[in-house]
């Protein structure tokens, strides 16, 4: 069998830096993206912070990190880090 599990639809995977650590197994990840301005069509770079759960508690600040999306682990932490 394979490691993909084929009962759910696939999770999103993002990858981005580590901004802020904000308490114990808890990680603020900045996810930046380009697109085309609506109206203008000049290329800009939108950032979203993300909260992800770092089980093994290991992140620090400045590390890229590759995030998955997951089941709501708190009132706002909805990813975890999968890879450092």
């Amino acid at each position: 069998m394979s490691t993909e599990n084929t009962n759910r639809g696939a999770r999103k995977v993002r990858k981005g830096v580590v901004v802020s650590k904000s308490g114990a197994k808890t990680v603020k990840v900045a996810v930046s993206y380009r697109e085309r301005h609506p109206v203008y069509g000049k290329v800009i770079t939108r950032t979203k912070n993300c909260h992800a759960h770092d089980e093994s508690d290991t992140a620090k600040v400045g590390d890229t990190v590759t995030i998955m999306e997951t089941r709501p682990l708190s009132a706002t932490k909805r990813w975890r880090v999968v890879a450092k």
